[in-house]
């Protein structure tokens, strides 16, 4: 029996069955943390695989996002465009295309409700909507190899009144953007975890890792465990464990309506460089963003709701997005995100047998299964 797990809170039976000869140890249980799981029970069956949650559900962002299957809106990409190389942002686009169809693939559309209703984005000003329209045939070329499509990017001049939006001056559509039901993914990741034998223990935080060499000690609120290598993946908290300085959390505030008798609104929707989001699900609106209007206040790991951001999307789904519409408000609720000055997800060593695959960038959804997957190759070795 180990005597680091030791404890009189554990029986012998808990203690061999959960606590010895880990080959690794998964520090998060979200879209990252359960993708790297099944990447490496795949490659190793026999090992011994366990995650370790401090939530008594994912604590990020992974049961708390909006369930937006997206890639990149036309404004979004171009703001990147500014900020970074060309080279890194296309490979971020590729990673997140990547992911979706790798999630789809393990799990299945139906088992997270995959809807490809095509993605909108919406200008209020018409210099914004001119600016981007006129970079629709450029981002068409550099995305073709990634997508397939001749036309992943175009104008749609009927959306407006379609959707019955008001003072929009313009939508952009995405052909490939699609939606999914964020709780029935996580549900099947985590049928799909247990039926490959991946032990997963909620409400248990860790508090430290250290490399030893031979083997890596992981401080928890229930003991020490030991294992032989370590994979983190808890994205915006990542801060909290390592020494990292370009990952920093980052808070999304979101509410949802009750059901709306006719909704028109059908799809994924993106507004000024993808700060705010809406979509359908189960007859209701979904509607969350605004960090840009406090950006101080939420870089926060605390989940607390933020009244001034809260109001401004009361506004604005009144003003323009269901202006004639009688709705209610049905809930409110926060999510923690990674970000840093770039999108690309950080996926490396941090000793010889530690790893962190986090800054998901706010796209977790779709780049979550393959950074959880190329967190197992470099475990491995393997560049990425």
């Amino acid at each position: 029996m180990s005597k680091i797990m030791k404890s009189q809170h554990f029986s012998y039976w808990e203690i061999n069955q959960y606590f010895t000869d880990i080959e690794v140890v998964i520090i998060g249980s979200g879209i990252v943390g359960l993708s790297a799981a099944i990447s490496y029970k795949k490659q190793f069956p026999k090992a011994k695989v366990l995650v370790l949650e401090r939530g008594i559900l994912p604590y990020g962002a992974s049961t708390k996002n909006a369930g937006f299957a997206c890639f990149g809106s036309v404004s979004e990409l171009l703001s990147d465009l500014k900020k970074n190389d060309e080279a890194t942002v296309w490979e971020t686009v590729e990673m997140r295309y990547r992911g979706l169809e790798l999630l789809k693939k393990r799990l299945g559309e139906k088992h997270m409700a995959y809807e490809e209703n095509g993605g909108y984005e919406l200008f209020s000003r018409q210099r914004d909507f001119d600016h981007c329209a006129q970079h629709i045939d450029t981002l068409n070329q550099k995305i073709k190899p990634i997508t397939g499509l001749n036309h992943t990017y175009s104008i749609d001049k009927k959306g407006i009144d379609h959707f019955g939006f008001a003072g929009i001056k313009g939508l952009i559509l995405n052909r490939k953007e699609g939606q999914i039901d964020t709780g029935l993914m996580m549900q099947n990741l985590l049928k799909l975890a247990a039926e490959k034998g991946i032990q997963i223990l909620n409400a248990v935080s860790v508090k430290d890792i250290k490399d030893l060499g031979s083997t890596c000690h992981i401080e928890t609120s229930v003991g020490m465990i030991r294992a032989a290598r370590v994979i983190v993946a808890t994205n915006g908290f990542a801060a909290e464990l390592l020494k990292l300085k370009d990952v920093k959390p980052a808070r999304a505030q979101v509410l949802i309506t009750k059901p709306i008798k006719h909704l028109k609104i059908k799809g994924t929707f993106h507004y000024q460089e993808g700060f705010y989001y809406f979509r359908n699900i189960h007859n209701r609106l979904l509607f969350g963003g605004g960090r840009n209007l406090d950006m101080e206040t939420e870089t926060s790991s605390q989940f607390e709701l933020n009244p001034k951001i809260q109001q401004h999307l009361d506004q604005l789904l009144k003003q323009h997005i269901l202006p004639d519409t009688t709705y209610e408000i049905d809930h409110r609720w926060c999510g923690i995100m990674g970000v840093g000055t770039e999108k690309k997800p950080i996926i490396k060593h941090i000793s010889a047998n530690v790893v962190c695959a986090v800054r998901m960038g706010g796209m977790g959804v779709a780049i979550g299964s393959l950074v959880g997957k190329l967190a197992v190759d470099t475990l491995e070795g393997r560049s990425l």
